[in-house]
């Protein structure tokens, strides 16, 4: 198990030696696994880093204080520094009316960097697994996604999120825990088929596995990698073509040559759009694929003086051989 995970950490370039990291440690199998292999692999192997471990109590479960108490005993005893943060979660939720889940994601990502800055560490490692990403993939899917949406979760984001556990099935995890005695926690809200991630956790996959093919979790990420691979080619294209049709950007506007854009293929012209929306906004949160098709079609006829604004932040204007686009909120 433990070469495996070294073997990604150096196929994604995870970590470099003398490198601080930041664990996210819920005190369950996933992440009690994550914590005990790069303890091991920091002491035992040429890759020498060192570890701290941040722990958020959600204050939702009753267990989420011997849950804490866990961690921390875990720590204590490895001489391993732990911080650990009690947050109202379900507060946090009503008062900026989101989901639990969404709300505990933002208060545990935030207290992650809030001590990645105050011990000047160099990553954030999050226990995603295999499994994890499988079950992202099928969310997508439901949800109607298009190529980007079918890589998953990624290895590494912005070279500070880590996931050295990536390529790990939940059942070795399961077993790597019982083979090393850590006895983690057990979140029962797992086991609930409230959420959509649940359901698919817990009823699709086993059915398929079931009645269709035994091996879907390896399916399914290999279905990734490959999709990973194209895409990583089409955005690398997309941003060349990119630098041909620019005209003129800056943090307001972003000006690209109509004539240009027009002899593309359909497939570039709405990566470029969305690329350019990005580049312009930082996001393109409430861009989807029927905006961009009609922001295509606003191009290709080519009369003069038109505009569309697919959300309140953004305005796209053709006129005079140019496509603009406009921030409208500054």
């Amino acid at each position: 198990m433990q070469k495996k995970i070294l073997e990604t950490i150096n196929k994604y370039k995870l970590i470099q030696n003398g490198e601080k990291v930041v664990i996210g440690v819920s005190g369950g199998p996933d992440s009690m696994c994550l914590l005990h292999a790069l303890y091991n692999i920091s002491k035992t192997t040429e890759l020498k880093f060192s570890i701290i471990v941040c722990h958020v109590n959600h204050m939702i479960r009753k267990e989420a204080v011997s849950d804490e108490q866990y961690v921390y005993d875990f720590c204590k005893e490895n001489g391993i520094d732990c911080f650990i943060k009690r947050i109202d979660v379900q507060k946090f939720a009503n008062t900026n009316k989101i989901g639990t889940e969404e709300a505990g994601r933002i208060l545990r990502y935030n207290f992650f960097n809030e001590i990645l800055a105050e011990t000047n560490s160099n990553k954030i490692a999050i226990a995603h697994n295999k499994n994890d990403n499988v079950e992202t993939i099928i969310m997508h899917l439901l949800r109607g996604t298009g190529i980007s949406g079918l890589r998953g979760i990624e290895p590494k984001i912005e070279n500070k999120i880590i996931r050295p556990i990536i390529e790990i099935e939940r059942k070795d995890i399961e077993k790597y825990c019982k083979e090393n005695n850590l006895e983690p926690r057990i979140d029962k809200t797992n086991f609930e088929n409230i959420y959509t991630r649940n359901k698919i956790r817990n009823i699709v996959l086993p059915y398929i596995k079931e009645q269709f093919n035994p091996n879907i979790i390896e399916n399914i990420s290999k279905l990734s990698n490959i999709i990973k691979e194209e895409d990583d080619f089409l955005k690398k294209l997309t941003q060349e073509n990119y630098k041909n049709i620019v005209i003129k950007e800056n943090k307001e506007k972003i000006i690209l040559n109509l004539k240009k854009f027009n002899t593309m293929e359909k497939v570039l012209q709405k990566r470029i759009i969305f690329y350019t929306i990005f580049k312009l906004m930082g996001n393109t949160i409430g861009i989807e694929n029927v905006h961009i098709e009609d922001i295509i079609k606003l191009c290709t006829n080519n009369i003069g003086n038109k505009f569309l604004t697919p959300n309140k932040n953004i305005k796209i204007f053709v006129n005079k051989g140019l496509i603009e686009i406009t921030k409208t909120m500054i």
